[in-house]
């Protein structure tokens, strides 16, 4: 807790659509912001900016950035130069788990936030997955989360001593448009946000990769235009 006795939240921030939603929604909450972004290697590394420029405009407590390097780890096609990126898929017929998964990266996150949690006196942890428009991701699955929480139980010292560390997904059940209607009836600017898996130099989203996609899809299904396309 804060000095201002307010409860403090570990926020998983990457910079995109959905991390905005639930850290604004985290706040809209009562909880004070300590937000957490990792650079993991990615090759759309334009998002740790969007991840700084989200933070400021909600006015986080703290932001903490790490340098965790999955390169050498490999396995995905976001943290490679020579895999390509896929473009052009049925993300609404997709079943599959797509070269874009990275392996265990949302364990990696949580299990970095929930360290942070430990040192700070945070019994919440807030992370954007969602289970509906998620691209086939294994980590962004409800049961995921439980599980997740069930290991906070087990592995640390607030866990062993009875303080129930809870895992946050505020998004999970809700499609991408009720993610953004949801957010633009909290005034978010996703002008500041980055979605795009393989922008080029430019920084505009390529409009063809499955983050893309799915962003394209709800703006559209939510009746409203992407500020992101308007440049």
């Amino acid at each position: 807790m804060s000095e201002t006795g307010r409860l403090r939240a570990i926020v998983l921030l990457s910079g995109g659509l959905d991390s905005y939603t639930a850290a604004a929604i985290a706040q809209a909450d009562g909880f004070e912001i300590f937000a957490l972004t990792v650079g993991y290697g990615q090759r759309h590394a334009r998002e740790l900016e969007a991840a700084r420029r989200v933070a400021r405009a909600l006015g986080v407590a703290r932001h903490l950035e790490l340098a965790i390097d999955l390169r050498p780890i490999g396995g995905s096609a976001l943290i490679s130069d020579d895999a390509a990126i896929p473009r052009d898929r049925d993300v609404a017929a997709a079943s599959d788990i797509p070269s874009t998964y990275v392996p265990a990266r949302n364990t990696i996150f949580l299990s970095l936030a929930l360290a942070w949690a430990e040192v700070v006196d945070a019994r919440d942890i807030v992370i954007g997955v969602n289970a509906l428009d998620y691209s086939g991701y294994p980590d962004c699955r409800p049961e995921y989360i439980r599980a997740f929480e069930a290991l906070a139980a087990l592995a640390t010292r607030a866990g062993v001593e009875g303080a129930r560390v809870r895992v946050h997904s505020p998004l999970i059940n809700l499609s991408k448009a009720e993610i953004i209607t949801h957010g633009l009836g909290l005034h978010l600017d996703y002008s500041l946000t980055h979605s795009c898996y393989d922008p080029p130099p430019s920084g505009a989203p390529c409009g063809r990769c499955d983050s893309c996609l799915l962003r394209a899809r709800g703006f559209a299904q939510a009746g409203s235009a992407d500020p992101l396309v308007l440049r």
